[in-house]
Parts: structure tokens; C-alpha cells; sequence
């Protein structure tokens, strides 16, 4: 049975996904988290809202969205179960994700966690989001990659080491965008000033002083835990990208590729640092964060027997 068609819809649903998770960062950055007011499904008691506001607007067309999310992953059940057990399996996951990750959003609706709030409820909310989003697109790429046609004996090679520390990667890429999450949330609802002119060690003294917010004294946690998984990560992919361990052609292939986004994500961050993350930049951000998690977690698949 051919499995090319499929495969392809299931990497345009990957994709998709990853514009879903931009346009709700777009959403957040341009504070139209209230657009639609505390209504959810509805937007503003409506189904389509009438005269609809810029935010109203933003906001109403991200739930466009991410109901058409489900509906994709919809399709892909669907036409997976054609392709065997593994592939269904993953692309129930695939449906199972979009729906908790429309849950989520309606609790920050619902309870007002939108906007300006700068609570915990919000932080925590918006941390199991940004997890939810990496599972998210985790089970798509896995019901993608399941979909190829059987490698070759040479691209099935287990590297059992590298898979260790891969998981372990994964775990710190995890907790590096949680991380993120929050400092992000911390920016838009505390904008800081650029530190072109050399201020940066000033800004971080008073960021971390003991009468300011939590998600101001929360901004350098970030950076510190994102140096430790690249550290991580970077090491592992350079192993397998110069030889060290017994990869196969894909995952020499797929590392390279990890490898350069890793580089590429930190040099970005470092000047998100600087110019106090404006919004665009956010959003580049977390586009090279999805590529980064999207990619390792290939080549730990990659490091698995056909």
C-alpha cells in the first residue's frame, strides 16, 4: 500500500501544528488573550462574533485554527488505520493532544488568566501549555515518521547510547521551553528595556531583587537552563554527526540538522536577551525552539530499530 500521500499529509499536519503554536504566541504578544471575552467555544456569546475588534479578530481566528487542528488529526486517524498498529496508535495521540491543548486554553479563558494577569495560576497554566504543544507535535512527527516506507537494514542501526542521552536531552529540551514559557509571559506582561548600551549586568541585578515580581526575578532562570541543555544536546548531536557512535546515514543526517538549530537557537536567544524580547523575535524564537525539539526527537527515533 503506498504510504507517500499519507506520510505527506502527516508532515503538513506537523506543520500546520507549528503555525498553530506561532499564532497563539501572536495572540498572547498582542494582548488579544481577551478578544473574545470570558466566552469559550462561543467568542463573545456568538459564533462568529459581529463587529469584530483587531483582538477580537486575532484571538477569534486562532480558535479557527485549532478547531481545524482537530479536524486534521481527525483525518489522520482516520486514514491511519490503513497503515498498521504503530501508525494508528501515534495518530491517536496526535488527536488526543489538540483537544487537551483546547482545554487549556479555555481554562485561561474561562478563568481570566489573559492579558495582563500576572499570577501563578497563569504561569503554571501556561508552563502545562507550552508541554502540552511539545507533545503535541511530538505524536505528529511520530505518526509521520512511523508512515515512511520501511529504511534500509544500514538507517535501522540502535545506538543504544545515544538514545540515552538523547531522552535525556529531550527531558532538558522540555524544561528549557517551560522555562521559556514563563519568561515569555514574564516579558509581555513586564516589557523590559533593550541592553544594547551595555546595561545587561545592571538589568539582571535588578531583576533578581527581592521586591520585584516573580516572573521579573524568573527571567534569568531561563538562559542558565537553557546553557545546561545545550551543553547536553549539542554534545550528544556532535557525536553522532562526527562518527563517535554507530549511527545510520538518517540519523547522521537528522543530527546535523539538530545540530545547526541548537547553534542557530542559541545565538538567537542571546540577542533575544539583549533587545529585551520584542515580539517578532519571540516568535522566531519559538519557531527554532519547534525545529530544535521537532528534529531531536527525530534523531532519537532515528537511533530506534525499524
Amino acid at each position: 500500500m503506498n504510504r507517500r500521500p499519507f506520510a505527506r499529509f502527516a508532515w503538513f499536519f506537523v506543520a500546520y501544528l507549528v503555525a498553530v503554536i506561532l499564532f497563539g504566541a501572536w495572540v498572547r504578544i498582542s494582548g488579544s488573550g481577551n478578544g473574545c471575552g470570558s466566552h469559550w467555544p462561543a467568542c463573545n456569546g456568538a459564533v462568529i462574533p459581529p463587529a469584530p475588534g483587531t483582538g477580537t479578530l486575532i484571538e477569534y481566528t486562532h480558535r479557527l485554527m485549532s478547531g481545524l487542528a482537530v479536524v486534521f488529526a481527525l483525518a489522520v486517524v482516520i486514514w491511519a488505520r490503513r497503515f498498521g498498529r504503530a501508525v494508528f496508535r501515534a495518530a491517536l495521540l496526535a488527536l488526543f493532544f489538540p483537544i487537551v491543548e483546547a482545554l487549556l486554553g479555555a481554562l485561561l479563558v474561562k478563568a481570566h488568566l489573559v492579558v495582563n494577569d500576572a499570577s501563578v495560576a497563569r504561569a503554571l497554566v501556561v508552563a502545562l501549555h507550552l508541554v502540552n504543544t511539545l507533545l503535541l507535535t511530538a505524536s505528529a512527527a511520530l505518526t509521520a515518521w512511523r508512515a515512511r516506507s520501511p529504511s534500509a537494514p544500514e538507517d535501522a542501526a540502535p545506538v543504544p547510547a545515544s538514545r540515552l542521552l538523547l531522552g535525556l536531552g529531550l527531558a532538558a529540551l522540555a524544561l528549557t521551553c517551560m522555562s521559556g514559557a514563563v519568561t515569555a509571559l514574564g516579558d509581555t506582561v513586564f516589557p523590559a528595556r533593550p541592553a544594547l548600551d551595555g546595561t545587561l549586568l545592571t538589568t539582571i541585578r535588578a531583576d533578581a531583587s527581592p521586591g520585584q515580581h516573580f516572573l521579573v526575578r524568573l527571567r534569568m532562570l531561563h538562559p542558565l537552563v537553557a546553557v545546561g541543555a545545550v551543553m547536553l544536546v549539542a554534545g550528544v548531536l556532535l557525536r553522532i554527526v562526527t562518527g563517535r557512535v554507530n549511527a545510520g546515514p538518517a540519523q547522521c543526517q537528522l543530527a546535523a540538522l539538530a545540530f545547526a538549530a541548537v547553534i542557530l537557537q542559541t545565538g538567537l536567544g542571546f540577542v533575544n536577551v539583549l533587545l529585551a524580547a520584542p515580539g517578532w523575535l519571540q516568535i522566531v524564537h519559538l519557531l527554532l525552539a519547534q525545529t530544535v525539539w521537532i528534529s531531536t526527537w527525530l534523531v532519537f527515533l532515528a537511533a530506534r530499530r525499524a
